[in-house]
């Protein structure tokens, strides 16, 4: 057992290891497309990241859900890397994640809208273990860093069998993938519509990865899937405009009534 730890986690601790991959121009040039590719890869993850933060009730606690979120991630990032050989058998994972995405959209849309007339009880956020919502927003977002990951280091290992540089590039794109969660976590608070569209593009992320379990084998490109999320964000533009243009329209004729 000590034997297999050592094999798989061993090259993270080599410290010439580090110094070859530090100083070797080759390398970084490796390691800057690895973090291109997790960034390509991590468009589907910021979404879906975006949109669980928005349970929180301020903008200060979902900054603060994506930095702990951040810090996970590296964690995972490591350990996952070290078993990275065998995680193409764990593709239950993936089936996993396609059913708990599939739950967040049916929450999402089940819930009572704003206009909407309900009761007046306070609203119940649903908890891991009892903890806070804050910390059940954090442990939600590490559940889909585990899941997201896989095709990540996969594709990651395929370009290079160093596990330090397979490391260095994916901290790269992690913080990248970060910085566009946050981004749309901004853009969300400005533009209602975009939520609704992060859980329509939510069910197309479960069935992405569903899709591409073993027994099915299709896949969807990362470079298609920005392609959707682009046209995805302009239709949903163009449809707040609309609505805004719309309702300055109607105050405007009521005030000349």
């Amino acid at each position: 057992m000590l034997h297999l730890i050592e094999q798989l986690y061993g090259p993270f601790f080599s410290a010439t290891n580090w110094g070859n991959v530090i100083t070797s121009a080759i390398d970084w040039l490796i390691i800057l497309s690895l973090a291109i590719i997790e960034c390509l890869l991590s468009v589907d993850n910021a979404v879906v990241l975006a949109a669980q933060t928005q349970s929180l009730d301020n903008l200060q606690e979902r900054e603060k859900s994506l930095f702990y979120g951040l810090w996970g991630a590296y964690i995972f990032r490591f350990l996952i890397i070290g078993i990275g050989t065998y995680l193409i058998s764990f593709w239950e994972i993936k089936v996993l994640g396609a059913a708990y995405l599939g739950y967040l959209v049916y929450r999402y849309f089940s819930q009572p809208k704003n206009g909407a007339k309900v009761a007046q009880k306070p609203k119940q956020q649903r908890r891991f273990f009892g903890l806070s919502n804050f910390w059940s927003v954090v442990i939600q977002i590490e559940m889909m860093d585990i899941i997201f990951s896989i095709d990540s280091v996969l594709a990651s290992l395929a370009i290079s069998d160093n596990p330090v540089i397979v490391l260095i590039g994916g901290m790269i794109g992690i913080a990248c993938m970060r910085g566009i969660a946050e981004v749309i976590m901004r853009l969300m608070r400005k533009i209602p519509e975009l939520e609704t569209m992060a859980y329509c593009l939510i069910v197309l992320i479960a069935i992405k990865l569903f899709i591409s379990i073993p027994a099915i084998g299709w896949d969807i490109p990362a470079t298609a899937f920005g392609g959707i999320v682009l046209v995805a964000f302009i239709i949903t533009l163009l449809i707040h405009f609309w609505r805004r243009r719309r309702n300055e329209q109607c105050v405007e004729g009521k005030v000349r009534k």
